[in-house]
């Protein structure tokens, strides 16, 4: 089954996460493989998002895009009074019993989110309708999911004013495949695009972090703390940033290495609009 309706007239936009699949999604429309002249990339705030991310962003990804006729924006939510919220803040507010992340419940089951509809795709679709896109003209919006992770396409409308297609998936192109394509533009790969403090990262991800990147797994177990801080007044169990029921910091021993055993997002991530 074809993941990618016809090609519409009207509005064409990318989901632009800036990780190797957006930025491969980037590349082909630059080159004319693809006919996508929009990258809206919706940012959870630089508080939020992997630092090396936004760097990469700036860095590559806009002067690439400016220098072959693409236009990249990036998006912030802002509130109805004009304030732009992070997802940190939301996280962090004084008296907020807010757990939009998919936090591990104290069973490992995992809680619900809001994060990506709130941050990624009300923040997208927003702009799409700002700039014309109605249910009668919907636009159509790429996803950056590769053949290898095909398991997370959906046809899921979520938006009247949308049309969700997966070019990678047209051309048959794997993650190796995108990581190819980038460098053969010249670009280094950027790193994989997420929240640092993920509660889907593989447990190799957080060993990583806190072996390279000690301040940001640091914040992420000041969290953890925090949320678990409120839960305890609020007398529920705590919750955790991996599946293994136990604080950041012992779940993630210092100094010890582990083998990649679990996928990331374990298959729970699946819409596509994060980790591109």
């Amino acid at each position: 089954m074809s993941h990618t309706a016809a090609p519409a007239a009207g509005l064409r936009s990318i989901s632009f996460g800036g990780g190797v699949q957006s930025t491969a999604l980037l590349v082909l429309a630059a080159t004319g493989q693809i006919d996508f002249p929009l990258f809206l990339m919706a940012n959870v705030g630089a508080d939020s998002e992997n630092p090396g991310t936004l760097r990469y962003v700036d860095e590559y990804a806009k002067p690439y895009a400016a220098d072959h006729g693409i236009e990249l924006v990036v998006l912030d939510r802002v509130r109805r009074d004009g304030t732009v919220e992070t997802l940190w803040s939301r996280l962090t507010r004084e008296g907020s019993r807010s757990l939009p992340i998919p936090v591990r419940m104290s069973n490992g089951a995992p809680g619900t989110r809001s994060c990506t509809a709130d941050f990624k795709i009300k923040v997208t679709a927003k702009e799409l309708k700002r700039r014309g896109a109605t249910a009668a003209s919907p636009a159509v919006v790429g996803i950056g999911i590769s053949v290898d992770e095909i398991h997370r396409a959906n046809n899921r409308r979520v938006e009247a004013h949308e049309q969700i297609v997966y070019p990678l998936l047209e051309l048959g192109l794997r993650r190796t495949d995108c990581a190819r394509i980038i460098r053969d533009a010249g670009l280094p790969v950027p790193p994989k695009s997420s929240c640092y403090f993920c509660p889907f990262h593989r447990p190799e991800t957080w060993h990583t972090m806190r072996r390279t990147e000690p301040d940001l797994f640091e914040k992420s177990c000041q969290l953890e703390d925090l949320l678990n801080e409120r839960r305890t007044r609020l007398g529920k169990d705590h919750v955790y940033l991996t599946q293994f029921a136990r604080p950041l910091r012992d779940a993630i021993p210092d100094g010890v290495d582990v083998l990649p055993m679990f996928d990331e997002a374990d298959g729970l991530c699946d819409s596509g609009w994060c980790m591109t």
